[in-house]
């Protein structure tokens, strides 16, 4: 049970974009079409779930082992600019046109600070690897929602009749800021 409510206080409550302000420039990139958001999304949820698995690894049986903790940061860098290297082949390799649409956004998750700042605060918070895998899909899954839900809204607004003074960025601040507002509605919710 302990699971589910990490998982519910990951996508929901502590929502990466929406209330911790972390991944903010894919948000506002990525978030034109909803089938973008959703392959940057899948992209983000495989990359962070790895890096998660592979820099908790590296920090309990290479950095603790040898008190080289300062060194955490730096690797946990490489560890992530690796696997999304690893992303962009396989993305190429199997489906183009994802890749494509992708485009210059696909490397954005190397400095996606989401990415980063996740790995860190699972080691912060003392997760162990099971706790620690949960909260990181739990994560990655409420950054897809928060992007599939924000991709959904700029569709229908440029559907609209958007003022001219508000057309672009100033009407996509405004709509991130009411859709994170939503989300605070789920705060107390569950406590962890």
């Amino acid at each position: 049970m302990e699971y589910v409510f990490i998982i519910i206080f990951a996508v929901f409550v502590n929502n990466v974009i929406l209330s911790q302000f972390l991944g903010i420039c894919p948000f506002l990139g990525v978030s034109n079409k909803v089938s973008t958001a959703v392959g940057m999304g899948a992209a983000v949820i495989f990359v962070m779930t790895l890096s998660t698995l592979v820099t908790f690894i590296l920090q309990y049986y290479v950095l603790v082992p040898f008190n080289v903790e300062f060194l955490q940061t730096i690797v946990f860098i490489l560890v992530i600019a690796a696997l999304v290297q690893m992303v962009e082949i396989i993305l190429k390799k199997v489906s183009p046109a994802l890749y494509q649409a992708l485009g210059v956004f696909l490397p954005l998750i190397t400095t996606n600070c989401a990415v980063l700042g996740i790995a860190i605060l699972v080691i912060q918070k003392e997760f162990n690897l099971l706790e620690g895998l949960t909260y990181t899909v739990g994560i990655s899954v409420g950054f897809t929602v928060a992007m599939v839900l924000f991709a959904g809204l700029r569709e229908q607004i440029d559907l609209g009749g958007t003022p001219k003074g508000l057309k672009g960025m100033p009407i996509v601040l405004i709509t991130a800021g009411i859709l994170a507002m939503a989300f605070m509605g789920f705060a107390g919710l569950v406590k962890i």
